[in-house]
């Protein structure tokens, strides 16, 4: 009896007591009052990150000339993929957007927020809060019942589903897009900017009815852009994780049927969360990347792209020459 009833809080502690959202939630880790799990996985995942790319990096750097040709090969599967990824990324998506210019200038911050945000959602999809509640079921240890937003879980849960953490990235991303207009343009053409531009505020004096019109717009969006950043991560990261909770819940819910009934929709069950945690998994990236890109394409928009034009006042210079050549 002792062992059915053990078994039972075990499956009650994977279905969250029939709440899903008790793993989703953020709470406040050790039963403080100031320090929640966001906080912690956020640090961690920064650690690591950080000491991922230092190691990275010292892979990828040109070796001694006594090495030979091989002080040109980067060592390590890890380092290899992320000089891959960085690559790509400089590359293929954010020089055609930002020019070679300011995608060199800001290549370490979105680089950076890039490889973050990925670990912190990888950091999601293992289940560290879920396995210390398991752990304290199969023990036995009775805890006092805390709040939903409390917990006696010492590490865990996913970070970017917290909208703390999300509106923290966001904001570092309004003040990159904030610096690098006022760095390109001077205050006075942000100004400008938030009003229509030079021509609009140096054109007739009937125009000048629009502007109030056009700077509330434009003031607005700036604040909206970053904004939309943080809830499109943190509503992605919620909605996959609560999905994939439900589905590993569906085998606790029907203990009540018996070992054969438990069996059957746990395996149904796991074959689809199996399918969402490979989709989870992509997902994670994807985040990452559109995160890391509209960042980008912000601050594309704060340059005077003087350097788009000179690229394709050379790109026709050389169809040109080609064509003459011929």
């Amino acid at each position: 009896m002792t062992s059915f009833l053990t078994a039972t809080s075990v499956l009650d502690l994977i279905a969250a007591g029939g709440n899903p959202i008790n793993h989703i939630v953020d709470k406040k880790a050790f039963g403080t009052t100031w320090l929640w799990l966001s906080m912690l996985s956020l640090a961690v995942a920064g650690a690591l990150a950080l000491l991922i790319m230092a190691r990275a990096a010292k892979a990828i750097a040109t070796g001694p000339e006594s090495m030979g040709h091989e002080r040109y090969v980067t060592k390590g599967r890890l380092s290899q993929l992320v000089e891959t990824i960085s690559l790509y990324l400089r590359d293929e998506m954010l020089k055609p957007v930002m020019g070679e210019r300011l995608a060199n200038a800001w290549l370490p911050f979105l680089l950076a927020q890039f490889f973050l945000i990925l670990t912190l959602n990888l950091f999601g999809l293992v289940p560290f809060f879920d396995a210390q509640e398991f752990l304290y079921g199969i023990m036995g240890k009775k805890l006092d019942p805390l709040p939903l937003d409390e917990t006696h879980v010492l590490f865990g849960g996913a970070a970017t589903a917290s909208i703390s953490v999300t509106a923290g990235l966001a904001v570092c991303s309004f003040f990159a897009i904030l610096w690098q207009s006022i760095r390109e343009l001077g205050v006075k053409g942000t100004l400008e900017h938030l009003c229509g531009g030079p021509d609009l505020v140096r054109g007739p004096l009937v125009l000048w009815l629009v502007i109030p019109i056009i700077f509330a717009v434009e003031l607005a969006g700036m604040f909206i852009k970053p904004a939309a950043l943080a809830v499109r991560l943190f509503a992605n990261m919620v909605a996959g994780h609560t999905l994939l909770v439900v589905l590993f819940g569906f085998g606790a819910s029907a203990y009540k049927l018996g070992v054969g009934g438990v069996a059957g929709v746990t395996a149904i069950a796991g074959v689809f969360a199996v399918a969402i945690t490979f989709l989870e998994l992509f997902v994670a990236f994807l985040q990452s990347f559109v995160f890391m890109f509209l960042t980008a394409v912000f601050i594309s928009l704060m340059s005077h792209g003087d350097e788009h034009h000179e690229h394709e006042h050379e790109h026709g210079h050389g169809a040109e020459a080609h064509a003459h050549a011929h």
